[in-house]
């Protein structure tokens, strides 16, 4: 019987018990636990408003995470944008940016709200993410950083930025890291920042209008990538999201398939009206899920967390039920080399291709 996780809490000690690098790696018994669950048990959130640099200001939720006990907030918070799929609202996400937030990030969802020009139906407005919002938000959470009444002053570390993103979200989200324009997802002009160190997307292709709605070559440009999928998605198609990760040309990558969550798995309720399938997968599971493994992907390649590189590339998937992950990474030379673990070796192969596939319960 599958567990059931109330709204920000940590993994069940069964699931998260099942770490053991003894057992998965063949390491010493004495070897230590990893549990992938949160760094904090709990996050708190506050709203503001994101200057834009067209003249508008969207507004936001920050969420960050919260020292039990004592109610202090964490200091050297990385920053991580979620990037709101086409027309959901922000607050869809406050379950999924919570658990993101108590893996020790400060996660900001913004509303951004502009007009797309469609040459057939004409003007369209609503609620569509941009690539200038990665610039517009790391310029705002710099001086947030130095506002004294800000609730998470002094606390970021704003050199370390990862992207989310949702559907339309994620699309923007690959294209930023390829530090170049993309006519739908980018007006103006964007010069990807060098704070911009990783990135995780759900229910994310990239069909690319330049070049006929096909998948073109992803030039990520060593800026390390997760797509997230679910497998009963009826908005963007899982073979679509895996010819995307197929064009991504820098490592490390990865591609986690979250069994029996449909499109709307990362929000808080499933939508009736434009996802045709419904998900297997109780709503707060897939929620956590998608959350657990962008929080770990973030943390590895951002903080070299060296756990939680371990089980986004190697053990996760043994242990987490309900998901399948592909991965590649690089040569030990371009990613520090060999990952330590209690004392035992573990050395990242040349491009290292790892498939698991399993039954859905």
């Amino acid at each position: 019987m599958k567990p059931t996780l109330d709204r920000f809490q940590t993994l069940p000690a069964a699931l998260a018990g099942c770490t053991l690098l003894s057992l998965c790696l063949g390491f010493p018994a004495t070897a230590a636990i990893f549990a992938p669950g949160p760094s904090f048990e709990t996050s708190a959130r506050y709203t503001t408003l994101i200057p834009r640099t067209d003249g508008g200001s969207d507004p936001a939720s920050i969420y960050y995470p919260v020292v039990s006990g004592s109610g202090t907030v964490p200091d050297n918070l990385p920053i991580a944008l979620l990037l709101q799929g086409a027309l959901v609202d922000q607050s869809d996400y406050s379950n999924f940016a919570g658990i993101v937030a108590q893996y020790g990030f400060a996660v900001v969802v913004p509303n951004h709200f502009r007009t797309l020009v469609d040459p057939v139906a004409g003007p369209f407005p609503g609620l569509f993410p941009e690539q200038q919002q990665v610039l517009d938000v790391l310029a705002f959470l710099k001086t947030e950083n130095a506002n004294a009444t800000a609730p998470i002053a002094g606390q970021l570390d704003t050199s370390q930025l990862g992207l989310l993103g949702h559907s339309f979200g994620g699309a923007v989200g690959l294209a930023a890291v390829q530090n170049t324009c993309v006519p739908i997802l980018c007006t103006g002009s964007y010069t990807r920042p060098p704070e911009l160190k990783a990135g995780a997307f759900y229910g994310t292709s990239f069909f690319d209008p330049r070049f006929q709605n096909t998948i073109p070559p992803i030039d990520n440009q060593g800026v390390p990538v997760a797509l997230i999928a679910g497998n009963r998605d009826g908005v963007t198609n899982l073979a679509d999201v895996e010819a995307t990760y197929e064009q991504i040309q820098a490592l490390p990558k990865a591609l986690i398939t979250v069994l029996g969550a449909n499109h709307y798995g990362i929000t808080n309720t499933d939508n009736l009206i434009r996802e045709p399938i419904r998900p297997t997968l109780e709503q707060t599971i897939a929620t956590e899920t998608i959350a657990r493994w962008s929080a770990l992907f973030l943390r590895a390649n951002i903080l070299s967390d060296e756990q939680a590189f371990n089980y986004v590339f190697s053990t996760g998937d043994a242990v987490d039920p309900n998901v399948t992950a592909t991965a590649a990474i690089p040569e030990p030379s371009t990613v520090a080399g060999i990952i330590l673990f209690a004392g035992g070796v573990l050395s990242l192969k040349r491009q290292r291709q790892r498939t698991r596939t399993r039954q859905q319960d």
